[in-house]
């Protein structure tokens, strides 16, 4: 492990946010396939979803230096709250100092990612307000979309 805590509201936090994110993950697949008319379409759509959830999620750039005409996106992507609930339940409370400057872990959480510990519990919420959207999109679009030919 690297360097988790062992404690028992870490470890659910953890699972809770891992949970949550395949279940998104899982059930905007079957929106994909729901409202698209086969397969094909539904694997070029959500591939293309996926990689701009990567750009943005605040791994490979992070929030504070996106582009202020696109932190919208991040904060419509669903993997970066995923990425902020992961990292903020793990490592945001540690008033650790780190080796090579004189900054807490907590600290460096907030100025280079902007990632606060006291956001955690919107961050759930949010991640299970993804999940619920995602479910209720499919269960529509498999109710009302009707791409069968006569």
């Amino acid at each position: 492990m690297i360097g988790f805590e062992w404690t028992a509201a870490k470890f659910f936090w953890y699972l809770f946010f891992m949970f949550f994110s395949l279940l998104y993950f899982t059930f905007y697949g079957m929106m994909a396939v729901a409202a698209t008319p086969n397969q094909h379409i539904a694997a070029i759509v959500a591939s293309s979803f996926y990689t701009l959830w990567n750009l943005f999620s605040g791994f490979i750039v992070p929030r504070n230096r996106i582009p202020v005409w696109w932190r919208w996106y991040y904060w419509a992507c669903p993997v970066a709250w995923s990425l902020y609930g992961l990292v903020t339940s793990q490592f945001g409370d540690i008033e650790d100092t780190l080796l090579d400057s004189n900054v807490t872990v907590k600290q460096y959480l907030d100025d280079y990612f902007g990632f606060k510990h006291d956001f955690l519990g919107v961050v759930a919420v949010v991640i299970v307000g993804f999940t619920v959207l995602f479910l209720f999109i499919f269960a529509f679009a498999i109710k009302a979309f009707n791409f069968q030919r006569r």
